[in-house]
């Protein structure tokens, strides 16, 4: 290129009066008036103000503050960029070092550093930003109509015993939903809906694939739920679940409706309308499956507890038994019987032992009478020298004056009896 062809440059197109007045080498200017002179020259340029920018990003890093820091570059140049936290904190997706982005925001100058770098506030994968943005609008179409909203989704049943599958027969989703429930809850039922998952026909076929899951559930035998499943993938090779058709007919489904769909950090308009969203097949499998270890475990442990109880209840049951024998012993006629015939001949014993004891008080009490009966006998005492003088008429005289004056007296004494008259002495 020779220099009638070459293109001016800044400076020449600015001239020299489009630097600060009074600049010389005598007077020259200060870094700092310098610099806002080019800041100035920046914020005038409507290209740099508002300009998308494609290239590969490098170096980033997201500092503790939010603000994202990164370098832009293509096989000629590279420019150092800022996003901000308050844009940054605003994208459900950034990128890593490596990804072809398309970055929007303006260029200006740091001024630290003296160097120019982009301002970002708006990131899209290079390539897709169509795409991103109408997945963006339709997320934003369907959550106003209430799909996403959480009243509307259904719980899970507790226990599953046969689950209907969505997906294509060959992928690997498919084998890796198998490994997992085999190994975690061997007796579940996998009933297979095959359906493309990928391409334009996919959305049409996970619609019918779905009808047919319901119609079977109601026909054939029950379902408890339905995975809907596809392995990851990029953008485009998820589209097929970021269709509307889709997203009505998961709503309309009768069953329960589990997403296992592309990698964690994949999301798609799907997994915003299901029951329940999981990151991936297997973990799809995984939530809707209890595991088999700890279901053992918690078996043992029920039928360790079940044992103790019977065993406890069993030993509560002989102790009651053994003493209800007891009871029955102590009651039985024969024992009663036994227990009668004791009792009477105790009484007997006491008996005989009380009549025994009163005769030997009454032969005593008889002793003692006989003896006093002795003591006043008459006789007896007739024969200590004693008389008794009787009227012929057997009355007994008592006193002298009880007789009279030659009245003929009956004398009794020990040795028998003879007859006297009463003669007053002189």
């Amino acid at each position: 290129m020779n220099e009638d062809t070459q293109q001016p440059s800044l400076f020449d197109e600015l001239g020299e009066t489009q630097f600060p007045a009074g600049t010389t080498a005598n007077t020259p200017t200060t870094i700092t008036s310098l610099t806002s002179h080019i800041v100035a020259l920046f914020e005038r340029d409507d290209l740099l103000r508002d300009v998308w920018v494609t290239g590969e990003v490098s170096n980033w890093k997201q500092a503790a503050s939010g603000h994202a820091y990164f370098s832009m570059k293509d096989s000629g140049a590279t420019i150092n960029a800022v996003m901000w936290r308050r844009s940054a904190s605003q994208h459900s997706w950034l990128p890593n070092n490596g990804d072809q982005i398309l970055a929007h925001g303006y260029v200006s100058i740091y001024p630290e550093r003296g160097a120019y770098q982009l301002y970002v506030n708006r990131i899209q994968p290079a390539g897709k930003g169509q795409l991103y943005a109408q997945f963006e609008r339709l997320k934003e179409q369907l959550g106003a109509a209430g799909l996403f909203d959480a009243e509307r989704k259904r719980p899970l049943p507790a226990k599953v015993q046969r689950v209907g599958v969505i997906t294509s027969p060959d992928a690997a989703a498919f084998r890796d939903i198998l490994r997992v429930l085999s190994a975690r809850w061997p007796s579940i039922d996998v009933i297979l809906f095959p359906t493309l998952v990928q391409g334009s026909e996919a959305p049409r076929q996970v619609v019918h694939a779905l009808s047919i899951a319901n119609l079977y559930c109601m026909e054939n035998e029950p379902l408890d739920l339905i995975i809907l499943a596809r392995g990851g993938g990029s953008i485009e090779d998820l589209w097929s679940f970021n269709d509307q058709r889709v997203a009505y007919a998961m709503v309309e489904s009768v069953l329960p409706v589990v997403t296992g769909i592309g990698h964690e950090t994949d999301f798609t308009i799907a997994d915003f309308v299901a029951d329940m969203r999981t990151p991936t097949p297997s973990a799809a499998a995984v939530a809707i499956t209890p595991d088999r270890d700890e279901a053992l475990a918690w078996v043992q442990g029920a039928r360790d507890a079940i044992q103790f109880h019977i065993t406890s209840r069993i030993r509560s049951a002989a102790e009651q038994l053994e003493g209800q024998k007891r009871r029955l012993m102590y009651l039985h006629p024969a024992r009663q019987v036994d227990l009668r015939r004791q009792q009477l001949d105790d009484k007997i014993r006491r008996l005989q032992s009380q009549m025994a004891y009163q005769l030997e008080r009454a032969k005593e009490r008889t002793q003692s009478n006989q003896l006093h009966l002795g003591a006043l006998n008459p006789a007896n005492v007739l024969k200590r020298g004693y008389s008794i003088v009787q009227k012929e008429s057997g009355e007994v005289v008592a006193t002298p004056d009880a007789a009279r004056q030659g009245e003929t007296l009956v004398v009794q004494s020990a040795g028998g009896s003879y007859l006297v008259q009463r003669q007053d002495s002189a």
